[in-house]
């Protein structure tokens, strides 16, 4: 049985995308990148083809991508942020939550990272 265009539309709008933080690891020198997304595999993706387009947003990444090559960088999910049952709609408050647990556990800053470092006021 076929499902019509607008129902299968329907049920992929419908359907919980993967919630999470990844890391962009430069295998050459150890740097990292954490970053999250309430999307995290489009996230992950787009960071990919902005990367091999010369456009990502870090100066420094984008560089240390040209420098080394896309073969020196591997793309990871390590942590996901699984919905609730409270059908609580908005995640970006703990998402970012998530993802600071992992910056301040990883200090990917500086010589260890291409993470800017927050002043704290």
């Amino acid at each position: 049985m076929r499902m019509d265009k607008k129902e299968l539309k329907k049920q992929y709008l419908q359907t919980q995308r993967p919630m999470g933080v990844y890391q962009v690891k430069n295998l050459a020198n150890g740097k990292i990148l954490i970053d999250s997304s309430l999307e995290v595999n489009g996230k992950m993706n787009r960071c990919k083809f902005q990367l091999e387009h010369g456009s990502h947003p870090n100066t420094n990444l984008q560089n240390d991508f040209i420098k080394f090559g896309a073969d020196k960088f591997a793309f990871k999910i390590i942590d996901y942020l699984e919905p609730k049952e409270d059908a609580k709609n908005d995640y970006a408050e703990d998402l970012k939550m998530l993802e600071e647990m992992w910056i301040e556990k990883l200090q990917p800053f500086g010589d260890k990272g291409y993470n800017k470092q927050k002043i704290k006021k």
